[in-house]
């Protein structure tokens, strides 16, 4: 039998076939091409820079017998090693300042990352959406409460001639300022934290829950399953990408407490549970006679401690699920 003549097909590109590099004019034209969104990104790179990674050869004074008004390279800068930082391990106020920092943050989080996510599935599953919109604005509102205000009010419902204190008066009690009691001070500062934040940590839960398929909430209205069983079963697992990486931010951040409520409720009377270590940085590198690069190497030893614990929660959450952060 003859064989057919003619143009044999062209031999298939290996699977392993390298592509072709981009370039240097068609990288010049891809930039082109986006240049608004290059525009409108620049300005948040910028300030990221400026004041996020501009400010870190700062952290050389940690090393430094550093006194202000020293420049940080010169013949006569005095490198002392791990000095600043074996002075902190052997301080005194080193176990109480841990101690406190990580009740009031741990309690903290366990109280705290939850409940926007209950709150995004319950406005979520509300039959009128108005009426979950006007939730969700009264919820935001007290996220742009300023900390000296929230404070303020704090003391207008707590203080000794609060509104709490008063009403015990009026039935025979006795009055008690909570501020001055050690005992209230982590509740007032963690509830009244979670209620100035959890509407507005709850808009990015909500904002992916408006993503989940309705026809998944019909199939599950036709098998029967009720409006809880469709929130576990339906709400839920679409948001819990979402949740894993909140979850390890969260973590991340865990020891990132500020200084600035914590001052403003700090008394005499509760100092021994109100002493964190933000406010001890705060006190040593501004007030009195400031020790800046002992300051220093306590905030950078605070911001490994944040790197380890979101390097354990990043690596957890890669092993027993699929979302990480990298």
């Amino acid at each position: 039998m003859a064989k057919v003549k003619g143009n044999s097909p062209a031999p298939a590109a290996p699977a392993n076939s390298v592509k072709p590099q981009k370039t240097p004019k068609k990288w010049l034209k891809h930039l082109w091409e986006n240049y608004p969104f290059l525009v409108m990104v620049f300005p948040a790179v910028l300030v990221v820079f400026l004041f996020n990674y501009l400010p870190i050869y700062g952290v050389l004074i940690a090393f430094q017998d550093f006194m202000p008004g020293d420049p940080i390279f010169s013949e006569y800068t005095q490198w002392i090693g791990f000095g600043n930082f074996t002075r902190f391990f052997t301080d005194v106020q080193f176990w109480p300042l841990m101690k406190n920092t990580f009740l009031l943050c741990i309690i903290g989080f366990f109280i705290g990352f939850p409940l926007p996510i209950i709150v995004s599935l319950m406005l979520n599953a509300m039959k009128g959406k108005r009426m979950a919109k006007v939730l969700q604005t009264i919820f935001n509102g007290p996220h742009f409460i300023s900390l000296v205000v929230l404070v303020g009010m704090l003391t207008l419902f707590f203080g000794r001639y609060g509104l709490v204190n008063n009403i015990v008066a009026s039935l025979g009690g006795e009055r008690v300022s909570y501020f001055l009691e050690a005992s209230a001070f982590r509740p007032m500062y963690i509830l009244s934290s979670n209620w100035q934040d959890f509407g507005w940590s709850a808009i990015i839960y909500i904002a992916a829950l408006s993503s989940v398929d309705p026809g998944q909430h019909e199939a599950a209205i036709l098998d029967g399953a009720t409006r809880f069983q469709r929130v576990i079963h339906v709400d839920l697992p679409a948001i819990m990408p979402m949740v894993s990486v909140m979850l390890i931010m969260s973590i991340g951040g865990l020891m990132g407490v500020g200084y600035e409520k914590a001052l403003l409720m700090q008394t005499d009377g509760n100092l021994a549970v109100s002493e964190l270590i933000a406010t001890y940085v705060y006190k040593q590198g501004l007030t009195g006679i400031p020790d800046q690069a002992y300051a220093t190497a306590i905030g950078l030893f605070n911001s490994i401690i944040n790197v380890i614990l979101l390097i354990i929660a990043n690596t957890t959450s890669k092993k027993f699920s699929e979302n990480s952060l990298w």
